[in-house]
């Protein structure tokens, strides 16, 4: 008889290997096979040991693997019989393609379940004294894509909704857009002293802090040599430390 196989979409948290959940460290330690991206803690691998390790890390500018070939890699291993964790930086349904990647498996007929991780919007503002939410400065945070498959500005249309907002802004992937996106909600109305931070950090190879202003957060930025992946924190508890 056949073994079916199960996928298993893992969040291993964002930074070092100890902040994945006890649950996701189980079942990595006992999978068949890991597919695993860009970014994760070494230490975590080294749990699968026994098993076959499928790079499929993508960062900015660098695909190792398109989208559609991961999806046809874990539905194939999936069908092999094999238990697969996919194993994904911060957690899988928040920017993570996760849910592209589960609907994939569901269409091929392939079990499959999501394990949640610690995500980079609240681990990478938290590890620079940054809390998103803050009882008299920020009573909500809203997470935002600041990039896209898209050419041109491909900012969400509703920046200047947000911009009149009073919670935390947190934009994931939107380095190459911080001078845009101050400039954005500055115009819809955002106050330019408003605090603002750019964090590098997690498993970055380039560990960076950097607060200011949307009036001068973009030129601190680029002085400083920020490189991606960062976090961008827009709002009172941007101030904080």
């Amino acid at each position: 008889m056949h073994k079916k196989g199960f996928v298993y979409l893992v969040g291993a948290g964002c930074g070092s290997a100890d902040l994945i959940t006890v649950r996701g460290l189980r079942l990595l330690q006992s999978c068949d096979a890991v597919v695993y991206d860009d970014l994760i803690d070494p230490a975590l691998l080294a749990q699968a040991a026994r098993a076959e390790q499928h790079p499929a890390g993508k960062r900015c500018g660098r695909h190792s693997m398109p989208q559609s070939e991961i999806n046809s890699l874990l539905v194939r291993l999936g069908q092999s019989g094999k238990t697969v964790v996919r194993l994904k930086g911060g957690d899988p349904f928040v920017f993570g393609r996760g849910g592209e990647e589960f609907l994939a498996l569901q269409a091929a007929g392939v079990p499959c379940e999501e394990v949640p991780g610690i995500s980079s919007c609240i681990a990478v503002p938290a590890a620079a004294g940054i809390p998103v939410t803050h009882r008299g400065a920020s009573r909500s945070f809203h997470v935002i894509t600041g990039h896209t498959a898209q050419t041109g500005d491909t900012l969400p249309e509703s920046l200047e909704a947000l911009a009149a907002l009073h919670g935390t802004l947190v934009f994931l992937m939107g380095l190459n857009s911080l001078e845009q996106i101050a400039a954005r909600l500055t115009a819809a109305g955002k106050p330019p002293e408003t605090p603002a931070a750019v964090v590098s950090g997690g498993n970055a190879p380039h560990p960076a802090t950097v607060r200011g202003t949307l009036a001068d957060i973009a030129e601190k930025a680029r002085a400083a040599r920020v490189q991606a992946p960062a976090v961008i924190v827009v709002g009172a508890a941007a101030a904080l430390e």
